[in-house]
């Protein structure tokens, strides 16, 4: 019953932090769009920004156990 109530828990949780997180990284995103100008500035800046994505996305997942 306790391991029920924990997944039930992780489940709550994340479905709130996804989407805080989501919301939050959207506010960024337009944010960012209105201060970068010229396509190969946004382009560097988006490779960057998906590279700190690919190596960060492992390791929070990681220290959150999910």
């Amino acid at each position: 019953m306790a391991a029920f109530l924990a997944e039930l828990l992780f489940d709550l949780v994340r479905a709130l932090v996804g989407s805080w997180l989501r919301h939050a990284a959207v506010a960024i995103c337009a944010w960012l769009d209105t201060k970068i100008h010229g396509r190969t500035a946004r382009i560097v800046v988006g490779l960057l920004l998906g590279i700190a994505a690919f190596f960060l996305i492992p390791v929070i997942s990681g220290l959150l156990g999910l």
